[in-house]
């Protein structure tokens, strides 16, 4: 009996002291992309904020496929809420229209835990083109077939897939690089490797600043306060918009409480002035909600962009 009460209370012992640990364990936003670019910046700022709310997060990249790599990587994760994705269009919808075959469900695979922000698509040019706007990139193009190199964070990425649908409209067609997240893009383009690329203000703003790029054009309703001499592609003609978001998904089987315990928190923090502040400095708007609303709106964006790539006819890609 002694031995029996001892191995007992042992066992009890190394039981609180796994929970104790797991209870240590950090939560983890896994981003899609390589460390650097827009969405990596704006999780690493959330991450840093959750931190101080009292719920520790690390940002872990694994980029690789268009987001494929990293859903896949969070779909099979423990349902435990420690480890999250930073999702978007891609993961979540286009992907499935980009690829003969995933190896996640963008549906069944994932629990909605919120939107965290969105910011619209731009396109940004190196400062040595013969071209200062789209309506000007437009009509290069014309003139010089298969001379432009555009630059994306990956083939079904809505920064791919906007220019590609806005090339369509306009009647011209560049040559798609694909690069594994928005950062390893920029600086092909700062190296001369490629001429336009498709993007967010985030990743792009400090060499705009510093005069290595311009912003050809903003796919918004109105121009962004970060580069205000550059229109819209509306007052260029062309009636375009397409908005980038972000959310965090969950694997699916995330118990019901604890999905709703990580949305109060990360809700208290986009809502709070300071970091709503030093979001927009990057260029990202916080928006956040309920996880239905998240899914709801996550529905609105497939239907959106799901029959126009249908019509374009794409290729499949390979993983």
């Amino acid at each position: 009996m002694p031995f029996r009460k001892h191995l007992g209370a042992l066992l009890l012992g190394l039981a609180a002291a796994f929970g104790a640990a797991q209870a240590q364990q950090p939560t983890r936003i896994v981003v899609p992309f390589a460390a650097g670019g827009g969405t990596d910046q704006y999780a690493r700022l959330l991450a840093s904020e959750l931190t101080q709310h009292g719920l520790q997060v690390i940002v872990e990249n694994k980029p690789g496929a268009s987001g494929i790599v990293a859903a896949d990587y969070v779909a099979r994760s423990r349902p435990d809420g420690q480890t999250l994705l930073m999702s978007s269009l891609s993961t979540l919808a286009t992907n499935s229209v980009m690829y003969d075959k995933l190896p996640y469900d963008p549906v069944k695979s994932f629990a909605p835990v919120t939107q965290i922000a969105y910011q619209p698509t731009i396109v940004v040019a190196r400062m040595d083109l013969p071209y200062k706007n789209i309506k000007e990139m437009v009509a290069y193009a014309k003139a010089n077939p298969g001379k432009i190199n555009r630059g994306s964070p990956g083939a079904s990425i809505l920064t791919n897939l906007a220019p590609m649908a806005f090339e369509n409209m306009a009647g011209i067609s560049t040559t798609h690089i694909p690069f594994n997240g928005d950062s390893p893009g920029l600086q092909a383009l700062l190296g001369g490797q490629i001429d336009i690329q498709g993007t967010s203000i985030t990743g792009p703003q400090q060499h705009i600043r510093a005069g290595k790029m311009r912003v050809l054009g903003v796919m918004g309703d109105k121009r962004l306060p970060q580069v205000p001499e550059a229109p819209t592609f509306k007052e260029q003609g062309y009636d375009i918009e397409a908005l980038l978001w972000y959310g965090l998904s969950a694997p699916a089987a995330t118990p019901k409480d604890v999905v709703e315990r990580l949305n109060r928190t990360v809700n208290q923090v986009l809502a709070d002035p300071a970091f709503i502040n030093r979001a927009r400095a990057s260029g990202m708007e916080p928006r956040g909600g309920t996880p239905d609303e998240f899914a709801k709106y996550v529905q609105a964006e497939s239907a959106r962009w799901i029959p126009l790539l249908q019509r374009l006819e794409l290729p499949k890609q390979a993983q």
